[in-house]
């Protein structure tokens, strides 16, 4: 193939300056997004386990009064 490269024609520069770095800036917010999903998450799943623990299994100080 003859003529220039991609990354020397007009849209090459702009794939290259504007599209690629663009890109990655979204990349870098959607991986926070999801750090901060998943964070919330096993916090969520961490209430639901020891507020269903605390519902199953009585405390030991629970059966002294009966």
């Amino acid at each position: 193939m003859s003529g220039p490269s991609f990354f020397q024609t007009h849209m090459g520069q702009r794939f290259f300056e504007g599209t690629v770095p663009q890109l990655v800036r979204e990349l870098q917010r959607l991986n926070g997004n999801l750090e901060r999903l998943v964070a919330v998450a096993e916090q969520l799943a961490g209430q639901k386990q020891s507020s269903s623990a605390e519902s199953l299994e009585p405390a030991p100080g629970d059966l002294e009064g009966r």
